[in-house]
């Protein structure tokens, strides 16, 4: 039997799959497919480090690293859903629900001493960040919005903010003793492993990672941020917001950069209550309260210490003093600093553009606002949106064209790969790069305090981009736009080997250009506001920021997003979009059983992952299911059944409920396949005379609060019943 595996996640899209998996093993059935569900949620992970300290009926089997080695196959079709990238609050509040629940885990340690705190710290930090997606993304990544989605989009655009001439929106950023402008790059000329070094200025030298496998012709990077020139950075962009009257806010990604960005966050908090760490900086380490952990983490733990309300009361004082921040939740009174996952930078800016160029502020009202993002490497391209917006006003969803990606990202490509090979430097110093002769490869001067990091970018991966960027312009007829900038070390590097590497293609008649990413911008928003399309090949980081950025402009969201990863050995992994509106959504269930999420993009990889398997093992069911999909998905959009935005109209349920009728209808249907056009006709039948009945039983249940058994781990049994209500729908598919 041919096989499908579903990953099941985490918040709003792992409650969509109670709803949603059981419709989809069943279809699936019918052409002889196997629908396997595999769990790689941030709880799943979590225990599956920690066996010993559990029953055995409490043991989870580590899915994520069976699947990491199934992408290496040739047979892997994998669909994977948005799962939380844990900072390290994410990471202590899952541990503590799961702990309720019954489960032996020990503490996080955030300062281990001992060689067993130093173990248990080991095995936390490996589900900590974006842990999933290195392991998975075996490939490089085609993300797209498909032709259904965007002529919706066009008929049915979603709401932009104007835009004032004389908007004081802007992006601040270091520009110097960076990543970007401290970088440094080389090619490996053979086979082997480098180590990384520190000497202190004394002459002591630390190995501070050993034996790193390198391959002949990768690129290796190394780059660090200096702390100190962060510091004054940070003081001059608070003067500018508070002298020109906009909102200071930060933009990071403390998620997916897990070492180095929760130590840039924590440095804003240390600089913004500079005055309250002055006198209270001893107090705070001593209860363990990190600033890496955001303001909310503070305040919490400020609770059970002796002098608590006295450090609470002179954090408030600055917070009244300004600048006045922007804020995640004026009405609660969160701001931008409180936690560091509710800034990511690729979902923050993206709104900010959208609405007008404004943040939210302490009063509830939206205001222009100086977005800080530290590091240069890509912040110009937010400041070229900004410029954009200000000369031309808002995109206009009606009209404006697509920028699709092709995105560097295999076997853990750049920044993402980092992790491992980030430090915080204890001194001054030199941190070198080491090949197995001793012969030093990239060096770096440190001071105390410093953030250091290596990247590494396989050979084999560059290729495999630059053939994946070709094919989609050929398939396209889209000028294809390498976003890379010769003044930068690694970029240079690219530009050489992608240089080379398109000799190896046939590229008559294509357009295809490489521009800086500020160069990149400017050309493909020229080309969106004249309804044109522009393919962006990018690298990791990028292909994360665009692709967040040009979906939300476009279509109002980046959930609708077709993400295909055409993996290195001929395997498949099909992505359902972003998940940073994921959180909101489990509240809004819990209080009041009503689940907002939009698993459009769900329905986009399932077809997707069909036709894949139809491809690779000849089954001509499984086309048939994918073809069906998609009629079904541009029926389920042109009547508009997503999520509606109250109580009282469907949720994610009744989208489910929906696709499930459309895709029977074309099903029954179908002339390919009689004995499967017969299958479905009753079931057609059923759902179409029922359509009342079953929406009715949606609708029902929605109002009041509902108990799915966690957040991080929901029960079972009760998530299912929640997401299931429907007696008629179930008994239904139970019937086929």
């Amino acid at each position: 039997m041919s096989k499908i595996i579903y990953t099941l996640t985490d918040e709003a899209p792992r409650l969509a799959t109670y709803s949603f998996l059981p419709i989809v093993e069943a279809y699936a059935a019918k052409a002889g497919v196997e629908v396997e569900p595999r769990d790689i949620s941030l709880a799943a992970r979590i225990l599956a480090h920690f066996p010993e300290r559990l029953t055995p009926e409490q043991v989870e089997p580590d899915e994520l690293a069976a699947l990491g080695a199934l992408a290496k196959t040739p047979e892997a079709n994998i669909i994977k859903l948005p799962n939380i990238s844990a900072s390290v609050p994410q990471l202590k509040a899952a541990i503590v629900e799961l702990r309720s629940q019954g489960f032996d885990l020990p503490d996080y340690p955030d300062e281990p001493q001992s060689d067993e705190d130093i173990d248990v710290r080991a095995r936390y930090d490996k589900v900590k960040g974006s842990a999933v997606n290195p392991v998975l993304r075996e490939g490089n990544s085609d993300r797209r919005a498909p032709a259904s989605v965007k002529q919706y989009a066009r008929k049915h655009p979603h709401r932009m903010g104007a835009w004032s001439p004389d908007s004081k929106t802007n992006v601040a950023t270091m520009g110097h003793d960076d990543f970007r402008s401290n970088e440094k790059s080389t090619v490996v000329a053979a086979e082997g492993s480098v180590s990384i070094e520190f000497t202190a200025a004394d002459g002591t030298k630390t190995v501070l990672r050993s034996a790193v496998p390198v391959t002949q012709g990768e690129v290796i990077d190394a780059t660090v941020l200096h702390v100190a020139a962060l510091r004054s950075f940070l003081k001059e962009q608070m003067a500018r917001a508070e002298a020109e009257g906009v909102l200071f806010s930060v933009h990071l990604k403390a998620t997916m950069m897990k070492v180095s960005d929760p130590i840039i966050f924590g440095q804003v908090i240390r600089v913004f209550f500079d005055e309250v760490f002055q006198q209270y900086g001893d107090d705070l380490a001593a209860a363990g309260l990190n600033p890496n952990d955001g303001l909310n983490a503070i305040l919490v733990g400020l609770d059970s210490v002796s002098n608590g309300a006295e450090i609470k009361a002179a954090f408030e004082a600055v917070l009244a003093k300004g600048p006045e921040l922007a804020m995640v939740d004026s009405d609660r009174g969160i701001t931008n600093l409180h936690v560091p996952s509710d800034v990511i930078v690729d979902a923050s800016m993206p709104a900010m553009i959208r609405t007008s160029g404004h943040m939210w502020g302490k009063d509830g009202a939206e205001h222009d606002t100086l977005a800080v993002i530290p590091d240069s490497s890509y912040a110009g391209i937010y400041q070229a949106v900004l410029d954009d917006c200000r000369a031309h006003g808002a995109f206009d969803p009606t009209t404006m064209g697509s920028v699709p990606n092709v995105g560097l990202m295999a076997q853990a490509a750049e920044e993402y790969g980092s992790h491992d090979k980030t430090f915080q430097l204890p001194g001054e110093g030199t941190v070198t790069v080491v090949d197995g002769s001793g012969a030093v490869l990239l060096e770096q001067a440190v001071e105390t305090g410093d953030i250091w990091r290596m990247c590494q970018t396989k050979d084999v991966v560059v290729r495999d981009w630059v053939k994946l960027a070709v094919t989609r312009a050929r398939a396209t007829g889209a000028p294809a736009v390498f976003w890379l900038d010769e003044s930068r070390a690694h970029d240079a590097q690219l530009i050489t080997l992608v240089t080379t590497y398109l000799g190896d293609h046939d590229t008559e008649g294509l357009q295809i250009e490489i521009l800086s990413p500020v160069d990149a911008m400017a050309f493909s928003l020229e080309r969106i506001r004249r309804g044109e399309d522009t393919i962006s090949v990018t690298g990791n980081v990028l292909r994360d920021y665009l692709t967040d950025l040009f979906p939300i402009m476009e279509l109002g969201t980046s959930a609708k997003m077709l993400s295909v990863v055409p993996l290195l050995n001929g395997g498949g992994l099909f992505e359902t979009g972003a998940g940073g509106s994921a959180p909101k959504h489990v509240t809004q269930l819990v209080q009041q059983d009503y689940l907002r999420w939009d698993s459009l993009g769900e329905f986009l990889a399932l077809a997707a992952s069909f036709e894949h398997l139809a491809t690779t093992t000849g089954n001509a069911r499984a086309q048939i299911l994918a073809d069906t999909l998609d009629r079904a998905t541009a029926s389920f959009l042109d009547e508009n059944k997503s999520p509606g935005r109250a109580i009282g109209t469907i949720d994610n349920r009744g989208s489910h409920f929906y696709v499930a009728l459309y895709w029977a209808n074309e099903l029954s249907q179908q002339t390919a396949d009689a004995d499967l056009a017969a299958d479905f006709a009753s079931l057609a039948g059923v759902l179409g005379g029922a359509e009342e009945a079953i929406v009715g039983e949606l609708i029902a249940v929605q109002g009041s609060p509902v108990d799915i058994g966690g957040y991080y781990r929901p029960d079972d049994a009760k998530a299912s019943a929640v997401m299931r209500p429907s007696a008629t729908l179930n008994e239904a598919l139970a019937a086929l």
